[in-house]
């Protein structure tokens, strides 16, 4: 699975930004990125965004513990590849019924975030419990929500092109062919959203703090994060501000 979203619509870490990215590293100009996953991947489907990005997958490949899941509900589109093991009280605690499947329940959760529930956003992803990523994007509101388990069971990497885009795939050859040295496996246990920013679900009052990585020639290549143990942050419960309040803007 791939997807690249515009910088206006997901803003990526500074530290995952690199000063090593290419200036030829173009994740959305021309379609060359899509071209390239097309290429790798015999079959893949795009999904065109508009000004906004797009999102691609396949079953080329693909790990048949790990499925690969797309869907599109009511302008919201979900990329998922993994596993959920408590799908059952998943389905019964947001009333979906039995046919639903793993990019059904993220879809579900998100919307019941978006429109309705006081919950905190990091206890509705630590309430998946499985292999797990997924990108999600609501077309409405132009807000991504990403997140990955605290395993990282899924390969899964994100960078940052030279025009500052937001890339996300499986593939990290993909990535890095669209970023260049500004690239890293997607940090495992948090979730990244457009308002918010990238959080830790299994640390939610604790700050994130980058640490450079650097290559096998010495160069610093974008960042991984880690959970800072001493700092804490402010409170991360949703406001409760009426029942078509839109959570993206309060987190």
């Amino acid at each position: 699975m791939l997807a690249v979203f515009d910088k206006t619509v997901a803003k990526s870490p500074e530290a995952l930004q690199s000063s090593h990215i290419a200036k030829s590293a173009f994740a959305l100009k021309d379609g060359s990125l899509a071209s390239h996953f097309s290429s790798l991947h015999p079959g893949s489907v795009i999904i065109n965004l508009g000004s906004s990005g797009f999102m691609s997958y396949s079953s080329d490949k693909q790990n048949p513990l790990l499925p690969r899941l797309f869907a599109v509900v009511d302008d919201i589109f979900c990329l998922f590849e993994g596993h959920i093991e408590n799908v059952a009280h998943l389905k019964q605690q947001y009333g979906l019924n039995k046919t639903a499947n793993e990019v059904i329940i993220v879809i579900e959760a998100y919307r019941t975030l978006r429109d309705r529930g006081p919950y905190p956003a990091d206890q509705v992803v630590r309430d998946i419990q499985g292999k797990f990523a997924f990108i999600l994007y609501d077309s409405s509101s132009k807000a991504t929500f990403i997140a990955a388990d605290a395993d990282g069971s899924v390969p899964f990497f994100w960078g940052t092109d030279s025009e500052g885009h937001l890339v996300l795939s499986d593939d990290g050859e993909v990535v890095k062919q669209g970023c260049g040295k500004s690239f890293a496996p997607f940090p495992k246990g948090c979730f990244f959203t457009s308002s918010g920013g990238l959080r830790s679900y299994e640390h939610p009052i604790n700050e994130l703090k980058a640490v450079p990585r650097v290559d096998s020639s010495g160069e610093v290549c974008g960042a991984t994060f880690k959970v800072d143990s001493e700092s804490k942050k402010g409170k991360t419960g949703m406001p409760r501000v009426g029942s078509d309040a839109n959570w993206s803007q309060h987190i």
